[in-house]
């Protein structure tokens, strides 16, 4: 390589970043504290040092310059001067190599040794001393990227929030065992858009995926003591570039992503990323230096008023990330830009949102980065998902963010459990989970696709796991079983762990179907975890955040049993799509409606009359119905809705309970969709039932049955909606079967 030094121009304050005009590239560093900022460019490998060249321009707090004739593919990183003075937020030290935070493409691996840290580990004056070694050696290096990609005619498929279906997945462990996808592509970008992904998402209804953190991220070195990795991500260290171990080959991860982006597209499915904005790699005040922390320390991260040397911890890794400073502000929206703009990515999920959104004195509605969002118009047409709890003061926050954002709603989890464990004193709580959570989200115009519905995510159980364990098993994670949370709301159905006893497969059986049933019949947006449609199981591991092996990945070869339940899975799904009274943007409150003189939803005791306060009070009780009804008001219109009317029964007991089907004027009796006691041919050789017949509901089970109508009340669905036809009578023999027939046939529809 040529020296540039000598050839060095001014250039400009932006973009931040390493950026290639087609003449040459433009460098551009913030720091408000420094003093000079070294370029450092390395060989044709990324492994010598061939020549650093001092940043002529300081605008704006930004250090740049400008290098005719250099090229993508140069390997460079920063040497950051200024003061080295921890009790006043000033960690500086030249000796160690940075990172660019706008850095497009981060090559190479971290080695952990004591040269990466600013100070002389087990030295008498810790963080205060003062470190010389050259952190290059064990430091990977940024890369400048060509950005051209033929993007052909992509464009985002825009899913509305009310057709929502997501699924959480780990692009290394969703594929890393599937038979059917290439060996070369599992566990990769390419592997999660692989032909027989595509087909598995959309088989079960699936519009988006949820993707764990795909940005550069560091195994912990404790961990790499351990053998063992950060599976999960969390633990950022650039927020602009893709994490290399999840491309087939390391050095087209950037295309590789872009592809696996383009493709989900093409066949109408969205990507989420899960992004960690609320920490970085760098640990506390006895971490390493590897970016932000030699960069400008002070302005990053957030330190105690009185005691700079020290971080505020509001994540409990260490650091947090100062989102009340205008840069670290722009930073952040930078980065979500260009997944945007760039990278065509269709949304976020944001790992311990609160912690955006608080500002010194707390959680803040009103704060810098909510309302730079907001108005932010890249920003306001994606999905936006906050994981609304932190582990500082205040942190909870679940309900609290404005309008447009949905949030991961864990009392819809905790109470749909508790409910289904046999816990007491549940009904009054999960009448409102089923409808979308109004006492949470209820304000300001929110709509119930604001409550993001989980039973399972990537940190607990599986679902599997969630009937089969009182206890988390987390001895693999070298932490002698004292990680991970204690309190999971888990039964294990009579037995801890794996066991032949028929009685006790059948109950868990049941009420994996049962949490999957009430998951994707709830208003709201359902959000599945990868697998647990097959039933996969972690052996009781509840924190599997290190475990990158069997353990965490899906296994595909899960026989009958796996695709019965996919086959269940799908077949609810097809049913939320296939009734719109299920998806409506509306909160259901259970008042009588005098204009239309009806209730949208009624609550139903086993005997048909509706539920009386004395009952909701009653702790013991395990069963209710629950009637919606098809004509309830469906937009902001004062008009009859025309979907149509269905009874879901759920019913906690351990015994059969003698549940009386109800009257409805307009209907003449009851047609079953679903009971998770009966397999699909034995609920498909049931007839209609009659008003006032008292169904045995089965101890631990769920059923819907969907309304009749006298030919009057004739009603002719399209797929998306249902609208008012001619009377015609109703054939009595279409039962379960001819209902099925026709969700496998849309299924089939929109596969094709």
């Amino acid at each position: 390589m040529a020296l540039f030094g000598s050839s060095v121009r001014e250039g400009l304050p932006y973009p931040l970043g390493a950026t290639w005009t087609g003449l040459g590239v433009n460098f551009a560093l913030f720091s408000a504290n420094a003093t000079k900022v070294e370029l450092c460019l390395f060989d044709a490998q990324g492994e010598q040092e061939l020549e650093r060249i001092p940043l002529p321009e300081y605008t704006n707090e930004v250090f740049h310059g400008f290098i005719p004739d250099l090229r993508p593919g140069t390997f460079y990183a920063y040497r950051v001067h200024g003061p080295y003075e921890p009790e006043a937020g000033h960690r500086f030290n030249p000796h160690k190599l940075v990172l660019d935070p706008y850095g497009k493409a981060v090559v190479g691996e971290l080695t952990w040794d004591p040269a990466l840290f600013g100070y002389t580990i087990g030295h008498p004056d810790a963080d205060l001393s003062y470190d010389t070694r050259d952190s290059a050696p064990f430091m990977p290096r940024c890369r400048v990227i060509d950005p051209a990609f033929t993007w052909g005619r992509d464009q985002p498929p825009a899913i509305p929030w009310e057709r929502t279906v997501l699924y959480e997945a780990h692009v290394r462990g969703l594929t890393k065992l599937h038979p059917e996808v290439a060996p070369e592509s599992r566990g990769t970008f390419r592997g999660l858009a692989s032909p027989p992904m595509i087909r598995h998402f959309k088989r079960l209804g699936v519009t988006t995926i949820e993707i764990l953190p795909i940005h550069r991220f560091v195994d912990d070195s404790y961990l790499v003591e351990q053998g063992l990795t950060n599976y999960w991500g969390y633990n950022t260290l650039c927020f602009f570039a893709p994490a290399r171990r999840y491309a087939q080959t390391p050095e087209t991860a950037y295309s590789e992503f872009k592809e696996m982006v383009a493709r989900l597209h093409d066949s109408g499915l969205e990507i989420i990323l899960d992004v960690v904005y609320n920490h970085t790699a760098e640990g506390n005040h006895l971490g390493p230096t590897l970016s932000f922390k030699g960069i400008d320390n002070a302005s990053y991260y957030r330190l105690l008023p009185d005691q700079k040397r020290y971080y505020i911890n509001d994540t409990g890794t260490g650091n947090t990330l100062n989102l009340s400073h205008a840069r670290v502000i722009r930073l952040v929206n930078d980065s979500l830009r260009y997944w945007v703009t760039e990278m065509h990515v269709d949304g976020f999920r944001f790992d311990l949102g609160t912690i955006l959104a608080r500002e010194p004195h707390g959680f803040d509605e009103q704060s810098g980065f909510l309302k730079a969002v907001e108005q932010d118009p890249v920003l306001d047409a994606v999905k936006l998902i906050a994981e609304p709890w932190d582990c500082g003061p205040g942190g909870y926050q679940v309900g609290g963010f404005p309008p447009g954002w949905a949030e991961w709603n864990d009392k819809f989890r905790d109470t749909v459990r508790a409910f289904w464990k046999g816990d007491d004193a549940q009904m009054p709580a999960l009448a409102s989970r089923l409808t979308g959570s109004a006492d949470v989200f209820g304000r300001r115009g929110r709509k119930p696709w604001a409550s993001v519905n989980f039973i399972t995510a990537h940190d607990g159980f599986t679902l599997a796991d969630l009937v089969s364990y009182n206890e988390k098993h987390n001895e693999a994670n070298g932490e002698n079983n004292r990680d991970g949370h204690s309190h999971n709301l888990s039964w294990n159905c009579g037995a801890e762990g794996p066991t032949d006893d028929p009685e006790i497969n059948a109950i868990r059986e049941r009420q994996i179907r049962n949490m999957l049933a009430t998951l994707l019949l709830s208003k709201g947006t359902p959000m599945l975890m990868a697998g647990d449609e097959l039933g996969r199981t972690q052996q009781g591991n509840n924190n599997a955040y290190c475990q990158d092996n069997e353990i965490s990945w899906v296994d595909w070869n899960m026989g009958a049993r796996g695709e019965a339940l996919t086959r269940f899975t799908a077949r609810i799904s097809a049913l939320r799509r296939r009734f719109p009274l299920l998806t409506r943007g509306r909160f259901l409150n259970g008042e009588w409606d005098e204009t239309l003189g009806l209730k949208d939803v009624t609550w139903l005791a086993p005997d048909a009359t509706e539920m009386a306060d004395e009952q909701w009070a009653e702790g013991h009780a395990r069963c209710m119905g629950v009637l919606l009804d098809g004509r309830a008001q469906a937009t902001g219109i004062v008009q009859r809705g025309n979907d149509a009317t269905l009874l879901m029964i759920l019913n906690a007991y351990h015994d059969v309970v003698a549940f009386t089907l109800p009257e409805v004027v307009g209907g003449r009796e009851w047609r079953l969709l679903i009971d998770t006691n009966l397999s699909d041919e034995d609920t498909a050789g049931e007839p209609n039932f009659p008003f006032e017949h008292p169904y045995s509901v089965t101890g631990r089970s769920l059923l819907l049955f969907e309304l009749v109508l006298e030919p009057t009340y004739g009603v002719a669905r399209t797929k998306r909606r249902a609208v008012h036809v001619p009377p015609r009578p109703v054939a009595a023999d279409q039962t379960y079967a001819a209902t099925l027939a026709i969700v496998e046939a849309e299924m089939a529809a929109e596969e094709a």
